[in-house]
């Protein structure tokens, strides 16, 4: 059998493709709704990257109390490095949108495209993992957490001993996890 050549789909996955199935089980509704949830995350991947371009770069969008607006000016304003990577292990990373540490203070910000509420648990991992990376306890530097959602700013100011939960769970659940992958 001569099979037809297709090189453009090489590596790319259809919407409707085997390798995510499920979609078998939806009706039209359900279908459209889970296309325009997996669309709506496409373009905050877009936005993410558009923010990270345009804070490396320096350059300032208008002032306006829009979500985009007020993520990109504070991060420059605030000298902070986007898209930075925390590393803990193979088992636990993670990349934050925007952070900044000097005379120990941290500051992580987040930004957030979609409607789903959202929560500083993730802020408070980066936090942990950047504690672990860099080897800082919690109680030695103090932290502004903040998440850019709906054309508003969420500021948390976290605690010490949340964070020293979080950073050991990390240790035990990695732990954990390099023991499964021995065989123990």
């Amino acid at each position: 059998m001569n099979f037809n050549k297709h090189s453009n789909l090489e590596g790319r996955h259809a919407f409707l493709g085997a390798s995510s199935y499920h979609w078998i089980n939806y009706d039209e509704e359900k279908v459209v709704n889970v296309y325009n949830k997996r669309q709506a995350t496409l373009r905050g991947d877009e936005l993410h990257e558009l923010a990270a371009k345009l804070i490396r770069l320096g350059v300032k969008l208008p002032k306006s109390n829009k979500t985009l607006n007020s993520y990109v000016n504070d991060a420059i304003g605030f000298k902070m490095q986007p898209e930075q990577p925390l590393f803990y292990s193979e088992n636990c990373f993670g990349t934050t949108d925007a952070i900044f540490f000097k005379n120990n203070f941290l500051r992580i910000h987040d930004l957030k495209t979609g409607e789903t509420p959202a929560s500083f648990n993730q802020l408070m991992v980066y936090m942990a993992l950047f504690c672990l990376e860099y080897d800082y306890r919690p109680t030695e530097i103090e932290a502004e957490l903040r998440l850019y959602q709906l054309d508003e700013v969420h500021i948390h100011i976290p605690e010490p001993e949340p964070i020293i939960n979080i950073m050991d769970k990390i240790i035990r659940f990695d732990k954990a996890i390099e023991k499964t992958k021995i065989g123990g």
